[in-house]
């Protein structure tokens, strides 16, 4: 008897004490859950595509762009440094005289001047606060209603070589998309638009206005962890 109850006397006492450390795990889960479920952090690798095409002058300098206008199709990556605001950004991409501007009578493809260029930006800052993509991006229609912004100094090649009119140029890229809007029934991507906007020295051969591309991937470092950042998010 003596002995059953000691053990009831020890259980009594054990029990507020699981209740507490219960209470507790509880407590530490709540908020460690509701993260989880909160939004994903922001993307520190993004991955897309570029199609586009230059104007026929630039407009910083009313000079023609020869060979204009070129059809322009490549890809691109650009890396974030979270803690530091840093980036770097890569593209490569082919371009050609647009086949409206193809001045052979047989329409050659020879001779719309085919080339490459690979673009490389290693001293990239990161314009995050929440207004900096309004006052350093292009417009676009639809509008976009949010994203960041990049500066930077650009080298490229052409065909491989430096190209003859130098390097470097100032460029800003931007990435933006949308925001959820709560309507049922409805879609929208948070990062969806690649924007890369090249002053002089470049801009005598891509004209200043901005060249359009899609981001088609986002996620962690070197992209292994996909981010639910750029796909489609139905509501």
């Amino acid at each position: 008897m003596r002995r059953k109850a000691l053990m009831r006397t020890a259980l009594n006492r054990a029990t507020p004490v699981l209740g507490i450390l219960v209470l507790a795990t509880m407590a530490a889960a709540g908020p460690a859950s509701a993260r989880a479920g909160g939004s994903p952090p922001m993307p520190t690798h993004f991955s897309g595509l570029l199609n586009d095409y230059t104007p026929t002058s630039d407009s910083n300098t009313g000079n023609p762009i020869s060979g204009s206008p070129y059809e322009m199709h490549g890809r691109w990556t650009l890396d974030l440094n979270a803690q530091r605001g840093t980036a770097t950004f890569s593209a490569e991409m082919t371009m050609e005289t647009s086949e409206v501007a193809n001045a052979s009578s047989v329409f050659d493809p020879g001779s719309l001047g085919a080339h490459t260029h690979h673009i490389s930006v290693t001293d990239g800052v990161v314009h995050n606060l929440p207004t900096d993509w309004q006052t350093m991006c292009p417009a676009l229609k639809p509008a976009a209603s949010g994203g960041f912004a990049v500066t930077g100094s650009m080298y490229l090649t052409a065909n491989g070589s430096n190209p003859p009119f130098g390097n470097p140029s100032p460029v800003t890229i931007c990435i933006l998309g949308a925001t959820g809007t709560g309507t049922s029934g409805t879609a929208y991507v948070q990062y969806s638009n690649l924007t890369m906007t090249i002053g002089e020295k470049a801009a005598g051969h891509f004209g200043t206005a901005p060249i359009h591309g899609v981001v088609t991937r986002c996620g962690g470092r070197l992209g292994l962890a996909e981010s639910p950042n750029c796909r489609v998010v139905v509501q």
